[in-house]
């Protein structure tokens, strides 16, 4: 591939699985410096680096809980310090979680309030201090924010249809930075946490234009495409990549 991230470093939330770790192969495999956290999946972490570095690119691994807004904003800092600055924020950590609303514990919607939408507005805030001109914010939302076809998804998709007015509002403040902030909106994927052979994958290929899961290097290809310079007017905006789901 062309180094069109060459001299960039990016930091990815959520960077050792699926779509995540995707995101960090293809930003190492174009030319960027990547820090990346992970929470339980250090055996994947460090071959994902181990990978990286044999390619001859730089990769640093960052055991974080995103929901730990002090650890985080660490995480964040040291990457900087490590790696010179911070010019490609990836927010892709996230939790997902089904249930009717008449039964979701509260302990489950702080959880996915804390990591879907609390987490990507600490680690934006602490990658801004080290993000000049030119600097890209992306967070991975979820064609759910569009759509919900079927029910027990209200409390995920309220955490994904969030970051919907907080990037149209972060746009806003750091477009006379430079700095562009947009959504990436997948739709069903084949992850660990949404398997293309899970048992609810043929009701929603049933509703999808493409009858089948993405794969995670699809996802990343997107991401790319936002956080390269030919993005560069692209900004407060919610980009569905999900083959029809919300067609």
């Amino acid at each position: 591939m062309m180094a069109k991230f060459q001299g960039k470093v990016a930091f990815v939330t959520g960077g050792s699985r699926g779509i995540g770790a995707a995101v960090v192969q293809r930003l190492a495999d174009e030319g960027a410096a990547v820090a990346f956290t992970y929470h339980g999946s250090e055996a994947a972490a460090q071959t994902l680096v181990t990978r990286i570095r044999n390619a001859g690119a730089q990769a640093v691994a960052l055991q974080v809980d995103v929901a730990d807004a002090q650890a985080l904003t660490r995480a964040v800092n040291d990457a900087a310090r490590q790696l010179g600055k911070i010019d490609i924020l990836v927010n892709n950590a996230g939790v997902f979680s089904m249930g009717n609303i008449a039964d979701v514990p509260l302990e489950t919607f702080d959880q996915l309030l804390d990591i879907n939408v609390r987490a990507v507005f600490v680690a934006s805030k602490a990658a801004l201090a080290h993000m000049g001109e030119g600097g890209r914010i992306i967070n991975i939302g979820s064609c759910n924010a569009e759509r919900i076809p079927f029910p027990d998804l209200a409390t995920y998709a309220m955490t994904k249809s969030a970051l919907v007015g907080l990037v149209k509002g972060m746009a806003r403040d750091l477009g006379p930075r430079g700095i562009t902030v947009n959504n990436v909106q997948p739709g069903p994927t084949d992850t660990d946490m949404n398997p293309a052979s899970g048992e609810f994958a043929g009701g929603m290929h049933d509703v999808m234009a493409l009858r089948r899961h993405a794969r995670p290097e699809e996802i990343a290809g997107m991401v790319a495409y936002v956080a390269s310079e030919e993005a560069g007017f692209v900004t407060g905006a919610s980009l569905t990549i999900d083959g029809g789901f919300s067609a």
